[in-house]
């Protein structure tokens, strides 16, 4: 047979495609096809046979697509991509037939399973990684973010060898406590008292004897850089000029002084040098010391008549000055012994210069000594004592054996002549150089006991100087000076000081020239009650909470928090609990849960608003709508965190009884085209809100959520 034209025998190829069509139509139009075979025995192994109006037709089935009978191939769903498909946060998986989603890292589905089909409201919501405790390590917080954590350190600490914020499973970065070490050192300066090198801890600075200093800033602190700040304290050397040098009675010295800077106390340094006219006795040399705080001193000299002196006055250290000299001759003194006057000179702060006028060579003098001290600060201090010195010495000194800071006046008679002289003179001894104050240290948080070195029995007043300060609160500002007197040589008091304040204690003996100073720091105390205005709803939509900021009395406030519980809950519950937590946690049911956490620099100074239950987060909390039917109380609680320790006060802002969910809005997808049917329970017991004016729904993908708090 012999071949014919191209093409001969085979339809044109315009015509397969309506073949095809006729050759389907014969399959589904009966029972039997034109072959004579059963039409639901050819089906496809993933079609189904279905008959209609007395016809059989094979449908691919669910998942699949094709003619049901030569060809069902696999839907693939996920084509659309995971966002619309399954939401965010989301992976889609293709199966043989099927689909399934799974939540990225750091989220996890709410219906608590690996996998889910989001036809049942189903999404992908954020783990809080931070209900871990440690996570982030010694010295550090956790702070939750979309999908995975920060870590930052806490108050009092610094990161070190790495960013902040930082994670621990990728940075090397530790929290260090904050330790300033060793204080700046000031020139000519000091630092007063004990210090520690924790974050707000301060040292007091006072400049060296010889060197004063204006009314510059005294105080540095340890601040949050882990350094001091730089001491403003300049202290300058004192120089004092002396002048005006006059003689008067013959062998007294006057002098004007001025010493640049105020000090309380110079000591002069008299040198006398004399050459007798006639000499028995050819030179007169000594010298002679003069403590006194006066601007114009004077002191009368034991000179031997009828000589020619050079007298040197200048000032010991600290303070420094040029000598001034003068020369002057005494004159010839022919009184008797019995007619001489008796002359008396402060010699050092204690000691005496007794001088009588020419009398005979080894003759006996005696003194009588009556001396009575009183100090102006306590009421009940005397010092009586008296006793009698005798001395062959021309100029003899005497050296009396006195309590520091106090006033004193000794009455000296010379005994043994015609006519007995006497000589009244005041002497005001300085404070004690060395500490009367000793171990002094704090208990039960505001108490001090310390033991004291003075004498026995006899009364010491102790005066205090405190001054409060907060970081976080810097118009706070605390001062309280008060004096104290006792004779306990163990003596303790207690200070009526704020809590979460650190303070800087000056403890002075005022016989003792020095405070001891110590740093003292209260721990917090709960928050002030929240300001709210109780309400009990019965089926009906909650009021908005009026959130108003409180104020920082008891130590820095940390956060707001919102917590719904079970109403049968509250009379067992404790406000400083933490075992609240947040609505997607398994316990949220039967414990309750965090409905919104706001730290408290994102509160206003006024008030907010927050709607219970609108769907959005606050912080890392959801604020889930309240189930149907249920009864809760709503709490509103205050904590306040420093130095790692936690206080709360609660207060219970509402009580709802027959809660009823809102309705839920469609979440925009066409998910029926795939297949998928929502299945969102409504609630029609409440009234119709009006829809426009909610936020989009959370029921198959949660959208991006209000974060009220900066991470």
């Amino acid at each position: 047979m012999g071949r014919g034209p191209r093409g001969a025998g085979r339809p044109p190829r315009r015509l397969l495609p309506l073949l095809l069509l006729l050759g389907l139509a014969r399959g589904a139009s009966g029972a039997r096809g034109a072959d004579g075979l059963d039409v639901c025995a050819t089906c496809h192994k993933h079609a189904t046979c279905k008959q209609t109006e007395g016809m059989k037709m094979c449908i691919c089935k669910y998942g699949f697509v094709g003619n049901g009978r030569t060809h069902c191939v696999d839907k693939n769903e996920c084509q659309f991509g995971a966002t619309v498909v399954c939401g965010n946060h989301t992976s889609c998986h293709n199966t043989l037939g099927g689909f399934y989603c799974i939540c990225l890292e750091g989220y996890r589905a709410t219906n608590n399973n690996k996998t889910f089909i989001p036809n049942d409201g189903t999404f992908c919501t954020d783990i809080d990684e931070c209900e871990v405790s440690g996570l982030c390590r010694q010295g550090g917080r956790c702070v939750n973010t979309y999908g995975s954590f920060e870590c930052y350190c806490m108050d009092g600490y610094l990161a070190k060898n790495g960013p902040e914020p930082f994670h621990p499973t990728r940075d090397a970065t530790s929290c260090t406590e904050i330790d300033c070490g060793t204080p700046p050192e000031v020139p000519d300066g000091y630092i007063v008292g004990n210090y520690t090198s924790r974050l707000g801890s301060q040292v007091r600075y006072a400049c060296k004897e010889g060197f004063f200093s204006g009314l510059e800033d005294t105080v540095s602190s340890c601040t949050a850089l882990g350094t001091w700040e730089s001491p403003k304290l300049n202290c300058q050397e004192i120089i004092a000029e002396v002048n005006d040098v006059s003689v008067f009675n013959n062998s007294c010295v006057r002098w004007q002084i001025n010493p640049g800077r105020t000090v309380s106390k110079i000591i002069y340094v008299i040198h006398i040098k004399g050459q007798r006219l006639h000499p028995v006795e050819s030179v007169h040399e000594e010298t002679v010391n003069l403590t006194t705080d006066s601007r114009t001193p004077e002191v009368c000299l034991d000179l031997y008549p009828g000589t020619n002196y050079t007298v040197s006055i200048f000032t010991a250290l600290p303070t420094r000055s040029v000598p001034t000299i003068i020369g002057f001759q005494t004159a010839e003194d022919d009184l008797s012994e019995d007619d001489a006057t008796l002359n008396i000179s402060i010699f050092s702060e204690a000691c005496l210069k007794l001088s009588r006028g020419p009398r005979k060579a080894g003759s006996e003098q005696t003194y009588q000594f009556k001396v009575l001290g009183q100090r102006w600060y306590l009421n009940n201090f005397y010092h009586a004592t008296s006793f009698n010195f005798t001395t062959k010495e021309q100029a003899p000194v005497v050296c009396l054996d006195l309590y520091p800071a106090a006033d004193y006046t000794v009455n000296i008679t010379l005994l043994g002549s015609s006519g007995q002289h006497s000589v009244q003179i005041t002497m005001t001894t300085a404070p004690a150089v060395k500490q009367i104050i000793s171990n002094i240290s704090i208990f039960n948080e505001t108490c001090l006991r310390w033991r004291s070195t003075k004498t026995a029995d006899t009364e010491e007043m102790y005066s205090f100087h405190i001054q409060g300060q907060r970081w976080y609160q810097k118009e706070f500002s605390q001062e309280i000076i008060f004096n104290i007197t006792t004779s306990s040589q163990a003596p303790e008091m207690c200070l009526d000081l704020h809590p979460g304040t650190n303070y800087s204690v000056h403890v002075q003996a005022l016989s003792s020239e020095f405070p001891v100073v110590l740093s003292l720091t209260t721990q917090i105390t709960e928050p002030p009650l929240p300001e709210v205005d109780f309400v009990t709803v019965h089926g009906k939509p909650l009021p908005r909470l009026r959130l108003r900021k409180a104020k920082e009395k008891n130590g820095p406030i940390s956060s707001y928090q919102v917590l719904v519980l079970p109403l049968a809950l509250q009379s067992t519950f404790f406000c400083d609990s933490e075992g609240a937590t947040s609505f997607f946690s398994n316990t949220s049911d039967a414990s309750g849960y965090v409905a919104a956490e706001l730290l408290a620099k994102d509160v206003p100074d006024d008030a907010m608003e927050i709607s219970i239950g609108d769907r959005l987060y606050y912080g890392k909390y959801y604020n889930a709508p309240l189930r149907k039917g249920n009864d809760y109380c709503i709490i509103l609680r205050i904590t306040s965190e420093w130095n790692k320790v936690r206080r709360c006060s609660c207060a219970v802002w509402a009580h709802v009884k027959g809660s009823c969910y809102w309705k839920s809005q469609s979440s925009g997808h066409d998910l029926t085209a795939l297949g998928i049917e929502p299945r969102i329970q409504l609630c029609t017991d409440s009234p119709e809100p009006d829809w426009d004016s909610l936020p989009p729904s959370l029921s198959l993908s949660a959208p991006p959520p209000l974060v009220l708090s900066q991470k």
